[in-house]
């Protein structure tokens, strides 16, 4: 089971648009993984633009995403299908009892990844820092006690 490489974020990162590739900071795929296995800073809460970046970096390494669990109110007009480069990816929408600053995506036979999501409108040297706390294998914290740190 491979992890997707890391890209880690930088300060000279292309402005949002549906070729960009995802923000990821993941854990070394030789640690177990914690209550996240990293983090991911969206450019924009529209889940349907960013989702097929994401998905690429996971489909090319991971396996092929074909859900996730997200909070019902980090994402607008977000539907429980959402179409992807080749694929469909079914989402659930839940309102308690997930953190809301957390995505769990799946991929048939292989597993699950719970990734930070970083707020869009993080500051970049915020948004460096808490990705890499969030891929930091020595920490074991949420998403939410990472944003709060």
């Amino acid at each position: 089971m491979n992890a997707p490489t890391p890209q880690r974020a930088s300060p000279d990162l292309q402005p949002p648009s549906s070729s960009a590739s995802a923000r990821l900071a993941l854990r070394p795929p030789t640690f177990p993984p914690g209550p996240v296995s990293g983090a991911w800073w969206p450019r924009s809460d529209d889940l349907a633009a960013e989702l097929p970046a994401l998905v690429d970096a996971f489909d090319t390494s991971w396996g092929r995403v074909t859900r996730l669990t997200a909070h019902r109110d980090t994402w607008r007009h977000a539907s429980s299908d959402l179409p992807v480069d080749g694929h469909t990816v079914r989402a659930a929408w839940l309102t308690s009892g997930f953190d809301p600053h957390a995505v769990r995506l799946f991929a048939y036979g292989v597993g699950r990844q719970d990734l930070l999501v970083v707020p869009p409108e993080t500051a970049h040297a915020t948004a460096h820092r808490l990705m890499s706390a969030a891929a930091d294998p020595a920490r074991r914290l949420t998403a939410s006690a990472l944003l709060a740190l």
